[in-house]
C-alpha cells in the first residue's frame, strides 16, 4: 500500500500576519477631499501674503506673495501624494512613520492658511511665536504625565496642578511685585497636589483615576472660593504682573527662528530646558530606568532592590511641580491677574499631548505645539475677522484638532503596564 506523504506547511504560510492598518490612510483621504472641495475647486483667483519680518532682525526676508489658487493646487496634491503612500504602506503592512503624518498636516495647514489669507496678509512669526508660548502650560502639563505614568500613577489632576499654580503665582507676584517670585511659587502649589495624589493613590490603593477627578474638583472650589473672598475685597493681591521677554543676544536676530525661539521670557527657556533634562535623565539614566521599571514591572523592580513605594511618591509630586510651573504662564507669563476656572481644560489637553507623543517627553513636546498652534491660530483667525468661520468654531478648534489627533494618528497605544494597579509586598 502506498503511503500518502504530507507537506510540511511552509512556516511563511502558517505566519500570521499583521491586520492593515487603514486609519491613518483614512483621516488623510478625508483631509485631502476637504482641501479638494472646500478650499481649492470654489476659490476665486487671488493672491496670499506671508509676512516673516518682525522691524527687529537684523536681516529681513521679504513678504512672500503666492498666487492661491495654484498653490491651493499645489498643496492639495502633495496631501493626495503623501495620502497615496501612506495607503501604499498601509497595504504592506509596514508601519506609517512620524514624516508622512507630519509633512501631510504641514500641507494642510499651508493650504488652509492660504485659502483663509487670500487678499490679505499672514503673519507668520507672529503666529508661531504666539502658538509657541500657548504651548507652555500644555507642555508642562504633558511632562508631569509622563513622569506619574512612567512611574505607574495616573495623574488626571494635571488641570488642578496648573490652576493651583496659576493662582500662587498671581498671589506671591502680587505681594512681592515680583513675577520671578511667582514663577518660583508656582511649583509648590502643583506639588502640593502632587502630595494629595499620591497620599491616597499610593498610601491607601484608592484609584487613581478617581483621586485626579476629585482633587481637579477641590482645587477648582478652593481658588474659586479665594477668589470670590479674599481676593475681590483686596485687589491688591491679584495684581497683573508680567514676566519679561528675555532675548538671547545674536540669537534672538535671526530671521523668523530667533523671534520664535530665542526672545521669549523665563517660562519658555525652563520649557526647553525641562524637556531636554527629562529626555535626558528618563531614558539615558540610572533614575530614569528605575522609574520606568516601577511603571513596567514594579514586583520585578522590588526584587532587584529598587524602592518602588518612594520612587511612587517622590516622582508624581516633582511632576506635580512641573504642572505647577506650567500654571504659572496663565498669570504672570501672560500679564494676567488670575480669574476663575482660568486654566479652561489646558490639563486635559495636556494628557492628551502625553498620549499622542507615547509617553515619551519629546513626543510630547510636538504634540503640544500641535495644539498650542491650533489655539494661536484660532485667536488669529478671530481678530483678523472676516474669515466666514463662526466664532464658536474657531473656540471649538484647538479640541477638534486634539480629538482627531488622538483618533486618527494614535489609536490604540500600549501605556506603562503597572499603571493605576497599587503596589502590595
Amino acid at each position: 500500500m502506498s503511503q500518502t506523504t504530507l507537506a510540511r506547511p511552509d512556516a511563511r504560510d502558517s505566519a500570521v500576519l499583521p491586520p492593515v492598518k487603514w486609519r491613518g490612510p483614512a483621516f488623510m483621504a478625508v483631509f485631502t477631499l476637504i482641501s479638494l472641495l472646500g478650499f481649492t475647486l470654489f476659490t476665486e483667483s487671488g493672491t496670499t501674503t506671508f509676512r516673516t519680518a518682525t522691524g527687529g532682525e537684523l536681516a529681513e526676508i521679504p513678504n512672500t506673495e503666492v498666487p492661491t489658487v495654484p498653490a491651493l493646487w499645489v498643496l492639495t496634491l502633495v496631501m493626495a501624494a503623501v495620502t497615496g503612500y501612506s495607503a501604499y504602506r498601509a497595504t504592506r503592512r509596514q508601519p506609517l512613520g512620524w514624516w508622512p503624518p507630519a509633512v501631510f498636516g504641514a500641507a494642510f495647514v499651508l493650504a488652509f492658511l492660504t485659502w483663509q489669507g487670500i487678499g490679505g496678509t499672514i503673519p507668520v512669526t507672529s503666529l508661531l511665536t504666539g502658538a509657541l508660548a500657548l504651548s507652555v502650560p500644555l507642555v508642562f502639563g504633558a511632562l508631569s504625565g509622563v513622569m506619574c505614568e512612567r512611574s505607574g500613577v495616573i495623574n488626571i489632576a494635571i488641570e488642578g496642578q496648573l490652576l493651583g499654580g496659576a493662582f500662587l503665582a498671581a498671589v506671591v507676584a502680587s505681594i512681592t511685585t515680583s513675577p520671578y517670585l511667582g514663577v518660583v511659587a508656582a511649583p509648590v502649589a502643583g506639588a502640593l497636589v502632587g502630595v494629595l495624589l499620591v497620599f491616597f493613590s499610593v498610601k491607601y490603593w484608592v484609584d487613581q483615576i478617581i483621586v485626579g477627578v476629585v482633587l481637579n474638583v477641590l482645587v477648582l472650589g478652593v481658588t474659586s472660593f479665594f477668589f470670590s473672598t479674599v481676593l475681590s475685597e483686596n485687589p491688591d493681591l491679584n495684581q497683573r504682573q508680567r514676566l519679561p521677554s528675555l532675548p538671547v543676544p545674536l540669537l534672538s536676530d535671526i530671521p523668523v527662528v530667533g523671534p520664535v525661539l530665542f526672545n521669549q521670557n523665563i517660562l519658555v527657556y525652563l520649557m526647553y530646558a525641562a524637556v531636554i533634562a527629562l529626555q535626558f535623565f528618563l531614558f539615558r539614566s540610572r533614575w530614569g530606568l528605575r522609574v520606568r521599571a516601577v511603571g513596567e514591572h514594579p514586583k520585578a523592580a522590588d526584587t532587584v532592590g529598587i524602592d518602588v513605594i518612594r520612587t511612587r511618591w517622590v516622582t508624581p509630586i516633582l511632576g506635580g511641580a512641573l504642572a505647577g510651573l506650567g500654571g504659572a504662564f496663565f498669570t504672570v507669563g501672560s500679564g494676567l491677574a488670575f480669574g476663575r476656572d482660568m486654566s479652561a481644560g489646558n490639563g486635559f489637553i495636556a494628557l492628551a499631548a502625553m498620549i499622542l507623543g507615547r509617553w515619551n517627553p519629546l513626543g510630547a513636546l510636538a504634540a503640544a505645539l500641535l495644539f498650542g498652534f491650533s489655539r494661536n491660530l484660532a485667536n488669529m483667525l478671530s481678530a483678523m475677522g472676516g474669515s466666514g468661520i463662526p466664532g464658536e468654531f474657531l473656540l471649538m478648534l484647538p479640541y477638534v484638532v486634539t480629538i482627531f489627533a488622538v483618533a486618527g494618528f494614535v489609536g490604540r497605544v500600549r501605556a506603562p503596564a503597572a499603571e493605576n494597579t497599587p503596589y502590595v509586598k
